[in-house]
């Protein structure tokens, strides 16, 4: 028999999020953590919609500050934790039940070997849960806090947890990815130029546009047909050439980066 949320915990849990303008969204995710949280930190970036206020019926560990990127606005968000565990979530995904009821029966045990643990994304995409394609990933999101940092990175920033086994807790980690398809290509683009810069700032160069193409027919190919997203119909291709657009972007970007950066070297050196 799974404990209930009311179990005395032998392990404390501290959830983090970082939020801008997610009014609409956070209250699910807030809904999902609440009852098992010792607790909730809200690091804002300058929402102009009522995301504040909303965080503020939850817990009174609200914070607002200015956007330095993904990596490091995590951070901050961990450096005020103070409990045992961390859970990192973000204003636009949810614990599904399986999990919650996982995670619960995690914190009362007399011991934890593992440091982190790996969930199961459910990609939600207009009205339709995702079991396959790029919801065929576990992102790391339960950690030690202890010897635990994020990375610095704009976009797609990891969590370095303390050294130790990492498990995979049960359940689904439900992400809904966007509101509505113009959100989608929304952060399609913002995403895909993020990346663009991101890479090059770490030294990456493309000097091919063969390469960029394959690249994004390797990413679809990867999402609908390797990882099953053609399992999940329409909507599965529809997200699946979601992505090929949108790694073919990022690279066209790098691209541009370093045509941009060679044609500036060709001039300083015959001046």
């Amino acid at each position: 028999m799974q404990p209930d949320a009311s179990t005395p915990h032998r392990h404390t849990l501290s959830v983090c999020i970082i939020t801008m303008n997610e009014s609409d969204r956070l209250p699910r995710c807030l809904e999902s953590v609440a009852p098992i949280a010792d607790e909730i930190i809200v690091i804002d970036s300058g929402s102009t919609d009522n995301t504040v206020e909303v965080a503020k019926q939850y817990t009174d560990k609200v914070w607002v500050t200015d956007w330095p990127g993904f990596g490091i606005q995590k951070q901050r968000a961990l450096d005020k934790a103070s409990k045992d565990w961390v859970l990192s979530i973000d204003a636009d995904e949810a614990l599904d039940e399986t999990a919650r009821e996982a995670l619960t029966s995690l914190l009362t045990r007399p011991h934890i070997e593992e440091t982190a643990f790996r969930i199961k994304w459910l990609v939600v995409r207009h009205g339709k849960g995702l079991k396959y394609g790029r919801s065929a990933r576990a992102p790391l999101r339960l950690f030690r806090r202890e010897g635990a940092r994020f990375t610095d990175a704009q976009v797609h920033e990891t969590i370095l947890p303390a050294s130790g086994r990492i498990g995979r807790l049960p359940g689904r980690l439900l992400h809904f990815t966007a509101r509505d398809y113009g959100h989608a290509l929304e952060k399609n683009a913002k995403y895909a130029w993020l990346g663009s810069q991101k890479y090059f700032a770490k030294g990456k160069r493309n000097h091919s546009l063969l390469l960029v193409c394959l690249r994004s027919l390797w990413t679809f190919f990867l999402i609908y047909i390797i990882r099953g997203g053609f399992l999940d119909g329409r909507i599965g291709f529809i997200v699946a050439m979601n992505y090929m657009q949108g790694n073919f972007n990022k690279h066209v970007g790098l691209w541009l980066l370093t045509r941009e950066e060679r044609k500036a070297k060709t001039s300083h050196d015959s001046t």
